[in-house]
């Protein structure tokens, strides 16, 4: 149920129920189920439906406050309670590939000047954890920039931009990345992240033909699969990625390269204190 009530908050947050699929990785069928599926089990209608058009009615609104309240607390339970309410706590958000890296290195000088904070990382997709930043669950987050707009509310920073390659069996002759991710299976970047939807963007409109194969959302684990001689995969070259084991060999995308940025998110037009200040600067320097 709790995947329908986020669905409910970004139909409530976004409008219409395709800009809520467009935010959060599912097709406007998709959304339409999730939210029959949670009337059906609520016993009463969110919308007041004409036509083509659907509209929260009053129970809705009622329903996506309780909805917001819910997921709040139940993300709130990644960290302890103890410490949610402890001061001089941080939280900060971060994908899986900066923790090791960018956040890694921030968190030696800043632990040098604020040994007394405690800070807590969350790990997770890049929208939820903007979702999070959004709602207050979090102070900062590294994510991979959206495909869309970011909400004026939030104040974005780029911290790093990383060149996208073919990685294939180091057996697998060629150099033509376009050849190769149509003759040998495709290892793709889930779709649920914003660097997997951006690559399925350009995929698409680069008229590339796939031979689909896997679909995973771990960068680490997705060179690993093609050393494996499971299939080539388009990944970022991050930092956490290097050195590629030898297993493997890395193609650039020609003629025109393309990028995932990496970046700082967090909200803007905040009284920030000098530990959160701090922290955003240690980051970008990292």
């Amino acid at each position: 149920m709790l995947a329908e009530l986020r669905t409910l908050v970004a139909v409530a947050r976004h409008r219409t129920f395709a800009a809520a699929g467009h935010r959060i990785g599912l097709t406007q069928a998709a959304v339409s189920g999730h939210i029959r599926r949670l009337e059906d089990t609520l016993g009463f209608p969110l919308f007041e439906r004409t036509g083509r058009s659907a509209v929260l009615n009053e129970a809705g609104w009622r329903t996506v406050k309780r909805a917001e309240e819910i997921l709040q607390s139940v993300d709130a339970l990644a960290a302890p309670e103890a410490e949610e309410t402890a001061p001089g706590m941080m939280r900060i958000g971060a994908i899986n590939s900066a923790q090791p890296t960018i956040l890694a290195r921030a968190l030696v000088p800043f632990r040098q000047r604020f040994p007394r904070c405690r800070i807590h990382v969350a790990p997770d997709l890049s929208l939820h954890l903007m979702d999070r930043i959004e709602t207050g669950l979090l102070d900062l987050a590294i994510i991979t920039r959206p495909t869309f707009d970011l909400p004026r509310d939030l104040q974005w920073t780029t911290l790093v931009r990383e060149p996208y390659a073919l990685v294939v069996p180091a057996g697998i002759e060629g150099d033509d990345w376009r050849v190769l991710i149509e003759e040998h299976a495709f290892i793709r970047y889930d779709r649920g992240s914003f660097a997997g939807r951006h690559l399925d963007r350009f995929l698409r409109e680069s008229s590339v033909k796939l031979r689909e194969g896997l679909e995973v959302d771990d960068l680490a684990g997705m060179v690993a699969m093609a050393a494996n001689g499971l299939g080539v995969a388009l990944v970022p070259l991050s930092e956490a990625l290097l050195p590629l084991p030898e297993t493997v060999r890395a193609l650039p995308v020609t003629p025109e390269p393309i990028y995932r940025d990496i970046g700082l998110v967090r909200r803007a037009g905040e009284n920030w204190s000098p530990a959160m200040d701090l922290s955003a600067e240690l980051i970008a320097a990292a």
